[in-house]
Parts: C-alpha cells; sequence; structure tokens
C-alpha cells in the first residue's frame, strides 16, 4: 500500500529545491509545489500523531488501519508493542545545526511524561539512527577526555566559562579515574548554568581570535575553529558554540551510519540523512535552539563516557540471502533496524524481490523506478508493507535504484 507522508518545515531545513526533503515530496506528491522560501527539514513515515502517514488511494490513516488489521504488523510485534508501529522513518534535509540534546531513557521518559506532559509529549524512549545520503556532520558523545583536557588548556575563553575550579578539577583526573565522569558532568554544568551574557562575551573573545589573520590566528590542528564560527553565526552568543569543543565532530560519508541510544549528547549540523526512531518525538535540549532548554534534566542524565570519534560510528551486516545490495543497521534495541538497498538494475536482472520479514515493514525510494501490478513506485514513493509479504518491483529504469527498509526485528 502507498502512503502519504507529512513533511515538516522546521527553520533549520534546507530551503526550497535544495532539500531532499522538497525534492521527494515534489516526486511522490502530485500537486505539490516547492516553495523557495521554505526550510524543508523532514520527511516523516509513522503513525506518529504530529506527522501521521495515510493511505494514498483512500486517505485513511496508517494508525487507523492498523489498529483495524493488527495481523498486518506480525505476531511477534503485536505481542511486544500492541496494535501500533513501534518506529518512525524519517529523511532529514538539515542546513544550519540542530539543538545540543540528548533522548531519555524509557522510565526517565515515563517520568518526564508524567511531570511535564505539555513539554514531553508521550511517555516513550527515542533511541535513534542516521545513514548518511549526502557528507552528514554531527556532533556526538564526549570527546576522549585528553582532548577536552588539551582545549582547557589551550583556549582561555572556554576555561573562563567553565570557571576555574571545575576545570582544575578536570585537568586533575586521568582517563581511567572513575571520577573524571562527575568531573566531567562538573564542568558541563558550569558551563551550562554560566550568566549568559559571560557566555557571550567569552565567545565574543573566542571568535574575534579566531577569525584573525596572520601570526595571531591559531594553529591548533585539533581546534575544529571553522565549526565554532560557523555555530556562532548561526547561534550568536550560544553555549552551545563551546560544545564543539567537549563533543566529538563527525563527517559521515553516504551510507555511513551512527547510532544514538539513551542519554548520548548529539547535534546534526549539516547535510542529508535517513533516519529511523522509536516512534516518540521526546528531546531534552540546552544549547543551538531557541526552543525551550531543559538545562538540569540534560545535565543530569548524560552518560559522561568519552570514547574516539571513530567508535560512534555504527557498522552493518551484510544480510543473509540478500547478497551485496542489502545492508541491514540493527541496533541494540527491539524497536527498529533497518536496511539499504542499493543495485543497478544490470546486475540484478528486470524484478526486484524486496527482501520479507516477519514485521510490517515501510519502504522508501530514494532513486529508481520500477512499477508493481499497476501501481508506479518511484523516488520519494513510500510503501507499507504488512509482515510476510512479498513485493516484487519490476524495474523499469537502468538508473541506480536506492531503497531503504524500515522493519523490527525481534
Amino acid at each position: 500500500m502507498e502512503l502519504k507522508c507529512a513533511y515538516q518545515t522546521y527553520h533549520w531545513g534546507r530551503p526550497g529545491s535544495s532539500s531532499t526533503v522538497a525534492r521527494l515530496v515534489a516526486a511522490s506528491q502530485p500537486g505539490f509545489s516547492v516553495s523557495e522560501d521554505a526550510h524543508y527539514a523532514e520527511l516523516w513515515m509513522g503513525t506518529h500523531g504530529s506527522g501521521p502517514s495515510v493511505l494514498a488511494a483512500t486517505g485513511q490513516p496508517l494508525a487507523d488501519y492498523i489498529r483495524e488489521h493488527p495481523e498486518v504488523l506480525g505476531e511477534r510485534v503485536a505481542a511486544r508493542f500492541g496494535t501500533q508501529l513501534p518506529f518512525l522513518l524519517k529523511v532529514l534535509s538539515v542546513d544550519t545545526a540542530l539543538s545540543i540534546q540528548a533522548h531519555p531513557s524509557k522510565s526517565h521518559a515515563e517520568e518526564l511524561h508524567a511531570a511535564q506532559p505539555t513539554v514531553y509529549k508521550d511517555p516513550n524512549h527515542k533511541p535513534e539512527m542516521a545513514v548518511a545520503l549526502t557528507p552528514f556532520e554531527a556532533l556526538c558523545g564526549f570527546r576522549p577526555l585528553e582532548e577536552i583536557q588539551h582545549f582547557l588548556k589551550v583556549v582561555p575563553e572556554l576555561s573562563a566559562a567553565v570557571g576555574p575550579e571545575p576545570s582544575a578539577a578536570l585537568l586533575a583526573v586521568s582517563p581511567s579515574d572513575p571520577a573524571s565522569r562527575d568531573r566531567l558532568r562538573d564542568c558541563l554544568q558550569a558551563l551550562m548554568t554560566r550568566d549568559p551574557a559571560d557566555i557571550s562575551r567569552r565567545l565574543d573573545s573566542l571568535v574575534a581570535r579566531l577569525s584573525a589573520t596572520g601570526d595571531s590566528a591559531p594553529s591548533d590542528p585539533l581546534l575544529p575553529a571553522d565549526l565554532i564560527l560557523r555555530l556562532s553565526g548561526q547561534y550568536p552568543g550560544d553555549v552551545g558554540c563551546l560544545c564543539a569543543l567537549l563533543l566529538n565532530r563527525l563527517v559521515l560519508q553516504p551510507g555511513q551510519a551512527l547510532f544514538l541510544g539513551p542519554n548520548e549528547p548529539h547535534a546534526y549540523l549539516a547535510g542529508d540523512c535517513v533516519e529511523i526512531m522509536a516512534c516518540s518525538d521526546n528531546v531534552v535540549r540546552s544549547g543551538l535552539t531557541p526552543k525551550f532548554k531543559d538545562v538540569s534534566t540534560l545535565v543530569s542524565m548524560l552518560t559522561y563516557e568519552c570514547r574516539p570519534a571513530s567508535e560512534q560510528l555504527f557498522r552493518p551486516t551484510c544480510a543473509a540471502g540478500g547478497g551485496d545490495c542489502v545492508q541491514e543497521f540493527r541496533p541494540p534495541v527491539p524497536d527498529f533496524s533497518l536496511a539499504k538497498i542499493q543495485f543497478v538494475p544490470d546486475s540484478v536482472g528486470p524484478q526486484y524481490t524486496v527482501p520479507v520479514r516477519d514485521s510490517a515493514s515501510l519502504l522508501l525510494v530514494v532513486s529508481g523506478a520500477a512499477t508493481r501490478g499497476a501501481t508506479v513506485v518511484g523516488r520519494g514513493s513510500v510503501l507499507f508493507i504488512p509482515a510476510g509479504e512479498e513485493v516484487t518491483l519490476t524495474l523499469t529504469d537502468r538508473a541506480e535504484v536506492l531503497l531503504f527498509q524500515a522493519f523490527c526485528q525481534l
């Protein structure tokens, strides 16, 4: 069943036809016209109430269809999650940085929802995974402790914003010291609760130094000067700009992935990706955003685990029986898995059969052209596939095919 899916315009989305989201919607939804003044940020595929998908043929919400026909989910999924699709699939087109944020665990999400239901609007956790469609830049997880200590020594604006006592305490511990996580938490707490006017002054000073030319310009190869300058241009005076000195900076290449479990600090910075998550919209924010910042909650919940950037990548496996064209990303959560299916038609013949799953799945067509019976399937098409159903596509173009299949592997 083909779906008509919702899209979201946020200030950080790519403008007009430069957005992959806008181009996918334009290719698949007749009558949609791209506005070059709008910032198309996200395409939502699933049953979440903030952007529910509907059956293209009838307009019936997918959530209602599943409740009426729970067998389409598959026995194990229905037994585990009830009559709801347990995951939400998205495409993101990021032009300016998203907030410094983390997502709560299931039990913490329930507590936050009970205490602040207008802010945390559902009781579910939100582990998520992003697979790059283009070079995709992000901050993720705390840098190795030695790098953070280095920046406290060589960036006086950072050590001043953190404060002398928390800075000295963190500089005094080794990575193997069990107290290092507490000292790092104290530094983040001090930084995030510093008077905003003081943060703005420190950041202005740092930006002025980084913008300087000649002998006075910083030459530290570790220092992400270009990123700090870019973030400060997008969010002047925001404490989140200094978080680039605490968090790993990654640039995923197309097909590379990032998995974000609960309590892991991160921020998406630029590029396009396919993202899959548990069916939730719970976000705890603390910087690089005009939205509500819940600093105390974020500081208290983070893991404070320091790892190199290379260890943040989440690697796929080749699917059994799928050949080289199917890579599966199976994170350590029950809610979702994601398959990337990529091939040229000449390598598979005139038809291609999508892997059969024992759960319901969503199939997103990023590129390629095909038919299934009388249905034309092409760029931007999204299909809902019931559990156990075989879907064979007749390929109608020799261009490369790129599909993403979201499913629940229990």
